[in-house]
């Protein structure tokens, strides 16, 4: 075993995400690649992944990591911070100075998912997301960037309809555009089109539109009810379901996340979007049970009001035909491993210490 295999507590995933997606890595041999938003969950992934291959594979590569609250990487993840293949670069991608020096690969993932910012103040996040990408595809352009991959939101189909069990990058629906609330959705939405606009010839452009997920790094104190669920478990419980539970989601962990956006970055069709989510869809109620029956000791599961017998049932579970199809994608990692895993890390416990198996890895050198 090597000492970073015995230092990286993510080892396991890492490996994992590396066996899924080594042949794609050699595009990147000797190149540079920009990841905004490099200390966010998405980020702290991309960082991960990209230092463990372009140390198993010596592929001399670099990456600038540019966020506004650079030091954060340092408290959550110092051996990233400390890699000398990672720059970190402070700005704000609405009006701070970018990083100098050309850029093979850009990953455009900064965005203040924040549900209080669009609430309160809802023009700050549509600038923040539009103003944002704008920027980072006119630097891309100028520095002779040949892919662009922008990480959006399933928040761009607008309300799902309780009738469509899964939506598709074909569901013409989309925000309200007349509802304030609707700022990151319409944000991203409009990033969207910015992104057509730019792709040519000499850029191609990939779109993920990111549902759900649960793995390290994420916020377990944010607005995610997986997270809240699993900070409920291990303060010993009770688990609280704030609402009636009725809603649908699904959850795909953070080591197949990775996968898929590299994937998208590197395999993707150029001016096309790709769902990146689980189709394993389960109520809230169930997934805080789910939770709960995971993480033992046995907790109990507080739901705050009972479902009423009438209305629509809020449904975000994302179709993932076109990733399967077209890039060979697929979720490795089932929700109650996910969870697990989830836990362990957040417990400062490895996987094998707390029992938590590890899926079978493929051989070297393939993708699927």
């Amino acid at each position: 075993m090597s000492q970073a295999t015995m230092t990286n507590r993510l080892a396991h995933d890492l490996d994992h995400i590396l066996a899924r997606t080594e042949p794609l890595w050699q595009e990147l041999r000797g190149q540079r690649i920009l990841i905004t938003g490099a200390t966010g969950f998405f980020g702290c992934w991309l960082l991960e992944s990209f230092a463990w291959a372009n140390h198993r594979l010596n592929l001399n590569a670099r990456a600038v990591g540019l966020s506004r609250h650079p030091g954060l990487l340092a408290e959550k993840a110092p051996h990233l911070a400390e890699d000398p293949a990672i720059t970190l670069h402070t700005a704000d991608i609405r009006h701070g100075d970018f990083p100098q020096g050309a850029f093979s690969h850009v990953i455009h993932a900064a965005t203040e998912a924040s549900t209080t910012l669009n609430r309160e103040t809802p023009l700050v996040m549509f600038d923040t997301i539009v103003e944002g990408t704008r920027r980072v595809l006119h630097l891309s352009t100028a520095r002779s960037a040949i892919r662009f991959l922008f990480v959006s939101s399933g928040a761009v189909y607008g309300n799902q309809p309780p009738q469509l069990t899964h939506v598709s990058e074909s569901f013409a629906g989309g925000p309200d555009p007349l509802d304030p609330s609707s700022a990151y959705g319409e944000g991203k939405r409009s990033a969207e089109m910015l992104c057509a606009f730019a792709a040519s010839s000499g850029l191609e452009i990939t779109v993920a539109r990111c549902f759900a997920f649960v793995g390290p790094y994420m916020k377990l104190d944010a607005h995610f009810a997986i997270g809240n669920f699993i900070s409920d478990a291990m303060r010993g419980g009770p688990i609280l379901v704030k609402g009636d539970g009725s809603p649908f989601r699904s959850y795909l962990y953070a080591s197949d996340l990775a996968v898929w956006l590299w994937t998208i970055l590197f395999k993707g069709q150029s001016r096309r979007a790709y769902n990146v989510g689980s189709e394993e869809a389960l109520n809230i109620a169930t997934l805080a049970r789910e939770v709960a029956a995971a993480l033992p000791p046995a907790v109990d599961v507080d739901i705050a009001s009972t479902p009423t017998p009438v209305g629509s049932v809020h449904r975000y579970v994302p179709c993932t035909a076109r990733a399967r199809e077209e890039l060979g994608l697929r979720a490795d990692v089932p929700l109650r491993e996910a969870i697990c895993r989830t836990h362990a890390w957040f417990s400062g416990s490895t996987f094998s210490e707390q029992g938590i198996s590890t899926p079978e890895v493929a051989a070297r050198g393939t993708h699927a």
